[in-house]
Parts: structure tokens; sequence; C-alpha cells
């Protein structure tokens, strides 16, 4: 299989089922943020991290792999692809539970930072943001499924929960936002 088809060439690409868009589209910008969001995720594998983070992630990451293809294929597609469901939602939330048991209570703004790998998940958090506009953009004009813009809204909670737990796990102490009087 070649990696290039030059199918491309000319700004087009197709999306599952075969329908020919821009590249230019929200709904290759929203996809297309998620696979960024997907080597983001694996840039902090690469770092000093605890396992349950490399556990976690490493499910986030298999899930991005699906919200791609879910944002990829309009609805209106008769497809066997799997899409994001209410079940992976709830996996963020169950975890975003088990990591805030674990924490002290936040009591104002934090700035992003930390450890290497905090200050990455918090970053990853931005970009997941980014990809959660995008996909709200899309959805206003075409048909994507509204799972996959619940599950952006949970996986930033979450991003944001496993900043701080990473920092909390190796010890390294929150910032605080104080606001300049």
């Amino acid at each position: 299989m070649k990696i290039y088809t030059k199918k491309g060439d000319k700004g087009s690409t197709s999306l599952y089922g075969g329908q020919t868009v821009s590249k230019s589209s929200k709904r290759i910008a929203a996809y297309g943020t998620v696979d960024e969001l997907n080597s983001v995720l694996g840039m902090i594998l690469t770092e000093d991290h605890s396992n349950k983070t490399n556990n976690l992630l490493s499910v986030v990451q298999e899930h991005l792999f699906v919200l791609g293809a879910d944002l990829a294929t309009p609805l209106s597609k008769e497809t066997r692809i799997n899409r994001i469901s209410e079940e992976d939602i709830s996996f963020l939330e169950n975890s975003i539970d088990e990591m805030e048991n674990e924490l002290p209570p936040l009591r104002s703004f934090i700035l992003p930072g930390g450890t290497k790998a905090g200050a990455i998940i918090h970053f990853s958090r931005t970009v997941c943001r980014r990809a959660e506009r995008l996909a709200v953009e899309c959805a206003a004009e075409e048909d994507i499924s509204p799972e996959s813009i619940k599950y952006l809204n949970r996986l930033s909670d979450f991003l944001f929960v496993s900043g701080r737990y990473e920092n909390h796990i190796s010890g390294t102490a929150e910032t605080p936002w104080i606001p300049k009087k």
C-alpha cells in the first residue's frame, strides 16, 4: 500500500463513505485536530509519568481513533464504523472521579505547568478544546454525532484532572493563579 495517492493534490479529500470535500472544511479541521490531540498524547507517553496515566491515556488514544472516524463519517452514511458511545463518555467520567478522589480540593484557578508530563497534559487540554470548538462549528452545518461533541467536552475535563493528578503523584505543587490587584 502506497502512503501517497495524489488524490488530495488539488485540496480535496474523501470522507468515509466516498463524499469528496475541501480539505479546508470544518469537518476536516475537526478530525484533523483530533489527530493532532492524539499526537500530543503520544508525546506525553514518552515522558516520565505514572502507570495510571499511561493506562488511561492509552485507552483515550484508542477512543480518539474512533472519534476521528466518527467525525469523518456523516451520520447519513450507513456504515459499520464504530462511533463514540455513552460508554466511552462514562469511561472518562469514572476516570475523572477516581483521580479526583486522590487530589486535594481545587480552591483557585491553577496555572498550567508542573512536571513535563503534567504540563503537556495541560497543553493537550487546550488542543482538545479547539477540537471541540471545531466540532461544534461543524455540527451547525453538518450531521455529526452529538456524542462526539459530548466526548470532547468531557475529555477536556479529564485532561485537566489528569494534569493535576500527574503533578500530584509526582509531588509537584500546583501554582495557583492569584490575580494582581
